[in-house]
């Protein structure tokens, strides 16, 4: 069984700075792409940042040049660096890998639970 786990959310002030990470575990034989989403209350979901096994990056226009997105092929981890934060950052966010679990051969699609990013003064 496969298994996403994220970890690093919490309370932070404007302008500060957070790092989540999240780590796929299991039985997985090969893990493509990995990203980050994420949903505000009365929103809809949408991509925050991804970033494929060989490392090309992708990010939402709302987070260029603050989010920065990094991987560890070796532990399936991937990471986002989240600086100068806005109120409008505030959402859970959601880890996703697009992956081939042992014994399988086509791809699929991953979530972990979500953690809570609230940034307030």
């Amino acid at each position: 069984q496969v298994q996403l786990v994220e970890s690093g959310g919490g309370l932070v002030q404007p302008g500060g700075s957070l790092r989540l990470s999240c780590a796929a575990s299991g039985s997985i034989r090969r893990v493509n792409a990995m990203g980050w989403y994420r949903q505000a209350p009365g929103k809809q979901r949408e991509l925050v940042a991804t970033i494929t096994s060989g490392g090309r990056t992708n990010y939402a226009d709302s987070v260029k040049g603050r989010f920065t997105i990094s991987r560890d092929n070796g532990r399936n981890t991937i990471y986002v660096q989240m600086n100068s934060l806005k109120p409008e950052d505030t959402a859970v966010y959601y880890c996703n890998a697009a992956l081939v679990p042992m014994g399988r051969i086509f791809e699929h699609d991953y979530w972990g639970q979500g953690t809570q990013v609230t940034v307030s003064s």
